[in-house]
C-alpha cells in the first residue's frame, strides 16, 4: 500500500468473552464464524465503507455500524442469515493494524 499502512491479512483478537462464546458454539456454526473471520481479514477495508463495499461477502452476510452517529466505531456482521452476530473493532495502526472481535452471539 503506498500510505504507509499494512494491507490484508490483518490480524485478529478476541476478548476473552467473546473468545468464551465461540468455544461454546455448535460445531457448524463455529465453521460459519470461521468463514465469517476469513472474510474479515482479506478484505481491503473491514470496516466496509461505502456504497456496496460488503459486495464480496457471500449472500447470508452483511456489516452494518454498531451506531450510525460513530462511522469510525465498531462494526456488527450478520452471518447465517441474522441468526448470529459478531461486534468488532479495526485498529488501524501503522505497525500492527488488527480487528479485535469483541462479542459474538447465534441462535
Amino acid at each position: 500500500m503506498t500510505d504507509g499502512f499494512m494491507g490484508p491479512p490483518w490480524q485478529m483478537d478476541w476478548t476473552l468473552k467473546a473468545q468464551a462464546a465461540r468455544d461454546a458454539l455448535p460445531e457448524h456454526v463455529r465453521t460459519m464464524v470461521d468463514t465469517v473471520r476469513a472474510e474479515l481479514v482479506t478484505a481491503n477495508d473491514p470496516y466496509f465503507r461505502g456504497i456496496g463495499t460488503d459486495t464480496d461477502l457471500t449472500d447470508d452476510m452483511r456489516v452494518e455500524p454498531a451506531r450510525s452517529s460513530d462511522p469510525k466505531g465498531p462494526r456488527i456482521l450478520y452471518f447465517d442469515n441474522g441468526h448470529g452476530w459478531l461486534r468488532y473493532t479495526f485498529v488501524r495502526r501503522t505497525d500492527d493494524p488488527q480487528i479485535v472481535v469483541e462479542e459474538i452471539f447465534w441462535q
